[in-house]
């Protein structure tokens, strides 16, 4: 079984469109909300597995301040015990057929999913709702448990090119909850009891911040039942929202020494959030400037044409009530100043001069080829199907987003390059 303990939802994942896209083919899908307000939506899929999972709208951003790391610490002890398995019970409950269970935290989610092959469907349904809604978190296992985490932030500090993506993030949310690392604090999660697992528990995980999505050969009628059978809980009052969005910015600049080998370098700024309107836009931009192509602006200038660095790359990342864009680098200490230089002047020339027509409609045709590719990863488009409708309550269809995709002008993203590449906007973090 793979216990994913993941730290990004964008930078986990196996391919590269992230799951703040969401898609699918022309094809329906159905949904279904019981009366306790959780909500099901299904994709029907004719093939020989099936996938489901809890999407739960609660991630690091809902901890207190002296909570940090907890909702990542919920995740691991989901596993742990409930109150009628013991953890043992749990890892052999899919494990014995063949099946996968896995988790993740990210800043505003907590996912638990699982695979198996559709005839053992029902048994995968019943145990995601079962560690998720009926965990007891034991001591014994807690205190096992936080020596692993610990083991995993030393591990998480070990990996610069890693790390530098929160510390950045830190920098850019300063004194806001988006900011903090999804791992936490050892010195907190070593105080951490049943009973503050419990309390948070009774705070977020309310049926109605939950979305349980299934894609698989299977019948809606009888997910239904099943639903009705394992996820049904007595109504319960809805959270208390203590989400509140990040105060104005101020760009700044950090260097930090790590003693590392490379200089590892990040610069960016705040960007829009899942709802705006220039999401998509910004997504094209981001592709172009430093996606995952070996043509993006930044490769051919850092690596193909200078020489100065073996991954240069740029990320968006929206939240529902915010987001970030940012340009990471790793080189050799005495081309730090020069890939620094060569960054800016590429963000420069997206400021001054629109892309050229034909290179658009390339770039647009290179971003929807991605899109197209990623949904053939069936994991990732099952889990995008129960963020999707946790985020927007629908799935938007494939060919909309490529409508959406062709209308978008180079003008919208010159504007937008104005705007979120603003050189007094900038933050920058290195680590030498």
């Amino acid at each position: 079984m793979r216990l994913i303990c993941q730290l990004s939802i964008v930078k986990s994942q196996l391919i590269f469109v992230p799951l703040h896209f969401f898609f699918v083919k022309r094809m329906s899908y159905q949904t279904y909300t019981l009366p306790n307000g959780l909500r099901i939506i299904f994709k029907a899929d004719k093939t020989a597995v099936s996938y489901c999972g809890l999407v739960i709208n609660t991630g690091s951003r809902d901890e207190e301040e002296h909570e940090q790391g907890m909702a990542h610490f919920i995740e691991h002890m989901l596993f742990k015990g409930t109150a009628k398995r013991r953890s043992g019970h749990i890892i052999n409950r899919l494990e014995n057929i063949g099946g996968e269970l896995n988790a993740y935290t990210s800043k505003e989610e907590t996912v638990v999913y699982a695979t198996v092959l559709n005839e053992y469907f029902e048994r995968a349904m019943e145990l995601v709702s079962d560690i998720v809604l009926h965990s007891t978190f034991p001591q014994k296992e807690i205190d096992k448990e936080v020596v692993i985490i610990i083991d995993e932030i030393q591990s998480y500090n070990d990996s610069p090119s890693e790390l530098i993506y929160d510390d950045f993030e830190e920098l850019v949310f300063a004194q806001h909850p988006i900011g903090h690392n999804i791992l936490g604090r050892p010195e907190l999660l070593q105080n951490y009891t049943t009973e503050n697992a419990c309390d948070f528990i009774q705070k977020h995980y309310k049926p109605q911040e939950m979305v349980f999505l299934v894609m698989g050969d299977l019948n809606f009628n009888q997910l239904k039942r099943w639903a009705e059978k394992y996820l049904q809980s007595p109504v319960v009052e809805q959270r208390i929202n203590n989400r509140f969005a990040p105060v104005s910015y101020t760009a700044s600049r950090l260097e930090i020494s790590k003693n590392t080998h490379q200089v590892h370098c990040m610069i960016g700024n705040r960007a829009y959030d899942l709802y705006h309107p220039k999401r998509l836009g910004m997504y094209l931009l981001n592709n172009i400037l430093g996606g995952p192509g070996m043509n993006s602006l930044l490769n051919l200038s850092l690596r193909e044409k200078h020489g100065l660095v073996y991954n240069v790359e740029s990320s968006f990342q929206p939240f529902t009530d915010t987001g970030t864009w940012s340009v990471y680098f790793g080189c050799d200490t005495e081309n730090a100043a020069k890939c620094e230089q060569l960054v800016y002047a590429e963000l420069q020339k997206l400021r001054d001069q629109p892309i050229q027509e034909n290179a658009l409609k390339k770039f647009k045709l290179q971003l929807m080829g991605q899109m197209a590719i990623s949904m053939e990863h069936k994991e990732n488009l099952a889990l995008s199907l129960g963020k999707s409708y946790l985020r927007y309550g629908k799935i938007e269809d494939i060919e909309d987003i490529k409508a959406k995709i062709e209308k978008i002008t180079a003008q919208e993203l010159k504007e937008i390059a104005i705007e979120v590449f603003d050189p007094s906007k900038l933050s920058v973090l290195i680590y030498n």
